[in-house]
């Protein structure tokens, strides 16, 4: 075996080794979601009685409904506030407070969650004291989740608006369109993959955040992860693994279309634009 073939299983190796780590606790937490025993980590054999349980648990169903609210809203609102600050980034290369706005949009990024948190709450609590509003609830955490996800999706946005051709819309504009039209016939559909990845990151980072969901709940607002969060500390029993085998089940379902869609669109733009250079 000579040194190249080495050097490939080595690689192969260790790629498995990492898919491995990442992906054998998902794999037995989804197992043991069926396990016919109180205790998470001793199998007794199979059953649904864990789903079924499910119907019954209100507390954990309203959180679920609750984060699925939030995530959702602040992937909408993510994708655009985080467009329209990429778009500021990088087509308007001198303005300003430039320096000062772009160290703000990406700020969330280093910044620990706790600091955020405590941030907001001190925040929150002086308006509260001072307007009477907002109360600390579903708004409140999807301001903070807000303030995060903006800047995911400002990142990936200003990545794949970097990478754009500016002559397509140059020609546009030679050709008549005015700015809007530009952005909404060119523009916007060239950034429609990242579009799609910024929002899909956002709902998932929303979804799973525990730490500004903390600081930013309320009385009778509390997420999916904090319920779940507070009944690790008691020790957990298998109906969590039901639910998170559940939102597991809709990511990767969400992910694979999302990966078909984004491919069959690439695959339709690369033949549109063979088409154009064959006419051309």
């Amino acid at each position: 075996m000579n040194a190249a073939s080495i050097n490939r299983w080595f690689g192969r190796g260790w790629l498995s080794l990492g898919f491995v780590f990442l992906y054998l606790p998902i794999v037995a937490l989804v197992l043991y979601s069926f396990n016919n025993s109180p205790v998470p980590n001793v199998w007794r054999g199979f059953t649904l009685k864990w789903y079924a349980a499910l119907g019954t648990d209100t507390e954990m169903l309203a959180g679920l409904w609750l984060s699925l609210k939030i995530a959702f809203f602040t992937a909408c609102s993510s994708v655009v506030l985080g467009t329209l600050a990429a778009i500021a980034l990088v087509k308007y290369r001198r303005f300003s407070g430039r320096t000062l706005f772009s160290g703000m949009v990406n700020a969330p990024l280093v910044m620990p969650e706790v600091i955020i948190g405590l941030s907001l709450l001190l925040m929150l609590v002086s308006l509260q004291r001072a307007l009477g509003f907002p109360e600390r609830g579903l708004m409140t955490i999807w301001m903070g989740h807000l303030l995060l996800g903006m800047a995911y999706a400002a990142v990936i946005v200003q990545a794949r608006l970097q990478d754009l051709n500016p002559q397509l819309e140059e020609a546009a504009m030679d050709l008549g369109a005015k700015p809007w039209q530009v952005f909404t016939l060119v523009t916007l559909p060239m950034i429609s993959q990242a579009l799609m990845s910024a929002w899909l990151l956002t709902f998932t980072l929303s979804l799973d955040d525990v730490v500004l969901s903390a600081f930013l709940s309320g009385p009778g607002a509390t997420t999916m992860p904090l319920v779940i969060f507070s009944r690790a500390r008691l020790g957990l029993n298998p109906s969590v693994n039901a639910i998170a085998t559940l939102i597991v089940t809709l990511v990767a379902i969400g992910v694979v279309a999302a990966s078909y869609l984004i491919a069959r669109r690439e695959r339709i733009r690369a033949a549109e634009m063979a088409a154009a250079v064959r006419a051309g």
